[in-house]
C-alpha cells in the first residue's frame, strides 16, 4: 500500500479522550484541536522516522525517559505544529519539517515538547481542568440561585439580584479562564528550560529553538484566522522570550552547528515530504533543474512519477538510479525506485530493490512491511511463507494495523481462517475501530487455542472498554 515512499498512510485513533500539551493545547481555549479528536492522520515513512529518531534520541536519553518510551509520529499536517498527548508520543507536523530550515530547529522542538512530557504538564492540565469544573459548576448554581431569587422579588431590587447574578457566572468564569491560562505560560516557561537543559546536555545549540519562538512572535500581530496554531498554543510574551534567548546565550554550545551529514538527511526529508505532499507543479518550482543538489533531484523525481503521462515512470527511475550509483548505500533510495514500480503494478520488479533496501537498513520494521507486500503481489514460489516471516517479526518491533492487514491475508491464502480472522481484529483495533475488531475477535477466539499468544490478544480486545 504504498502512501508516500510509502508514505503508507493511516489513522491511528486515540482510545481515550486526551489534552494535548504543547501546540494542541489550544483546544482548552475553545478552538479546534486534536486533544478530543477521534484520530490522527499519521504518515509512516522509514526514512523519516529514523532520522527523527537520530533527532530525538539524544534528548530522550538526557531527560531520563529510558529506551523506547517516547516516540515521535508524524502528523499529515501543513501548519507548522508539536504536541503531546500523552507521556509515551511527541506529535510533529509535516508543516514543521517542512519550514524548519536546519536540524537544530526541530531538535529544540522535540526538547520543548519533552520538557512537557518530564514536568508532567498533561497530569497537571487534566487535574487542573477537573478542579475548574467543579469550581465552574458552583460558579454557576450561585448566579442560578442570585438570578431565580432576584425573579421571585421583582421591582428593580429583583432586577439587581439577577444582574448580579449573571456577573458571578461571568466573573468565575473569567478567573477559572486565567487561572487556565497562567498554568499554561508557567508550563510552556518551564519546558523551555527544560528543553535548553536537555540541548546542553546533548552539546547542542538552543539557537534552534529561540528561532522557532522568534519567528512566531512575529504572529502574535496577526488575528488568529491568520496565526499558526503553534503560537497559539505556545503563548509568547516578551519577558519569556527574553530570558529564553538570555539561557540560550549562556549555553557553552551556543554556536555549535548541525553536521553537514545530519543536515544533507535534513534536506533529503524535506525533499521527499515536497515530492510526496506537494504537487509536481509546486516541487518543480520549489526544486528548479538548475537545482543540481541532491535533494532537489530527490524531489524531482519523484514529482516526475506523479506528473504521470508517457515516460513518467521510466523518467523517475532513470533519475532515481542516477542517486543509486552515486550512493550504494543510502537504502532509501533503493525503496524510493522500489515504491513507485510498486505504484505502477510492477511488484516483482520492486522486490530486488527493496531486498537491497533491508539489507542496508536491516532493522527496519517499515521496510519488511514493503517487501512483504512485493511478495504478496507475486505468485513466486515461497513468496507467501516469506512475507509471513517478515511481517511477525515486524511485528515483533512495530504495532502497525498494516503489516496486521497483510497477516490476515497471508493466513487467508494459507487456510489459516481462526489466525486471519485474529489478525484482521488486531487491524482494526490498531485503527481504533474496536467494534469492528471484537466482532473479528470474537470470531476467531472460538477456534483458536486457549492460553496462545493470539488467544491472549483477542481476549484482551473482547473485553477492551474504552476510557471515558
Amino acid at each position: 500500500m504504498p502512501a508516500i515512499a510509502r508514505f503508507r498512510y493511516t489513522f491511528s485513533v486515540l482510545r481515550r479522550p486526551l489534552l494535548a500539551v504543547g501546540a494542541i493545547s489550544a483546544c482548552l481555549l475553545g478552538t479546534a484541536g486534536y486533544g478530543h479528536a477521534q484520530g490522527l492522520p499519521l504518515i509512516r515513512d522509514a526514512e523519516i522516522e529514523a532520522l527523527l529518531q537520530d533527532y530525538s534520541k539524544p534528548i530522550f536519553k538526557a531527560a531520563g525517559f529510558g529506551g523506547g518510551r517516547v516516540t515521535v509520529r508524524i502528523v499529515n499536517n501543513d501548519a507548522f505544529n508539536a504536541f503531546v498527548l500523552d507521556g509515551a508520543n511527541v506529535f510533529i507536523h509535516t508543516g514543521t519539517l517542512m519550514q524548519a530550515n536546519t536540524p537544530n530547529e526541530v531538535i529544540g522542538v522535540i526538547a520543548h515538547e519533552s520538557g512537557h512530557i518530564a514536568g508532567g504538564h498533561m497530569a497537571a492540565l487534566r487535574a487542573r481542568i477537573a478542579k475548574d469544573q467543579t469550581r465552574a459548576l458552583l460558579t454557576q448554581v450561585l448566579g442560578i440561585g442570585a438570578m431565580v431569587a432576584g425573579g421571585v422579588a421583582g421591582g428593580d431590587s429583583g432586577r439587581e439580584a439577577m444582574a448580579g447574578g449573571q456577573a458571578i457566572m461571568q466573573g468565575g468564569n473569567n478567573i477559572i479562564m486565567k487561572g487556565l491560562l497562567a498554568e499554561r505560560r508557567s508550563q510552556e516557561s518551564a519546558a523551555d528550560q527544560a528543553g535548553l537543559k536537555y540541548l546542553t546536555a546533548t552539546k547542542q545549540s538552543g539557537q534552534g529553538m529561540l528561532d522557532t519562538f522568534e519567528r512566531f512572535k512575529q504572529q502574535e500581530y496577526l488575528s488568529d484566522q491568520y496565526q499558526d496554531p503553534f503560537i497559539r498554543s505556545h503563548p509568547l510574551s516578551a519577558d519569556r522570550l527574553a530570558r529564553l534567548s538570555q539561557l540560550v546565550a549562556q549555553s557553552p554550545y551556543v554556536n555549535q552547528k548541525d553536521p553537514p551529514s545530519l543536515q544533507l538527511r535534513h534536506d533529503l526529508m524535506r525533499a521527499k515530504l515536497s515530492g510526496y505532499l506537494e504537487s509536481p507543479t509546486t516541487v518543480f518550482n520549489r526544486y528548479p533543474e538548475k537545482d543540481k543538489s541532491l535533494p532537489a533531484r530527490y524531489a524531482r523525481a519523484i514529482a516526475k512519477f506523479f506528473r504521470g503521462g508517457p515516460g513518467a515512470l521510466e523518467a523517475s527511475v532513470r533519475d532515481i538510479q542516477s542517486m543509486i550509483q552515486e550512493n550504494p548505500a543510502y537504502p532509501y533510495f533503493h525503496e524510493l525506485k522500489a515504491d513507485v514500480l510498486m505504484r505502477s503494478g510492477r511488484m516483482a520488479d520492486a522486490i530486488p530493490s527493496l531486498r537491497e533496501a533491508l539489507r542496508l537498513a536491516p532493522d527496519s520494521p517499515l521496510i519488511r512491511v514493503e517487501l512483504a507486500t512485493a511478495l504478496q503481489g507475486t505468485d513466486s514460489p515461497g513468496a507467501l511463507k516469506e512475507s509471513v516471516d517478515l511481517l511477525r517479526k515486524s511485528l515483533v518491533e512495530d504495532q502497525n494495523a498494516r503489516a496486521y492487514r497483510l497477516l490476515a491475508n497471508a493466513y487467508y491464502k494459507q487456510g489459516k481462517g481462526p489466525e486471519a480472522d485474529a489478525m484482521t481484529a488486531q487491524a482494526y483495533f490498531y485503527e481504533g475501530d474496536v467494534k469492528q475488531a471484537q466482532i473479528f475477535a470474537k470470531r476467531a477466539q472460538a477456534q483458536l487455542r486457549a492460553g496462545s499468544p493470539e488467544w491472549l490478544k483477542n481476549d484482551d480486545i473482547i473485553n477492551y472498554r474504552p476510557q471515558t
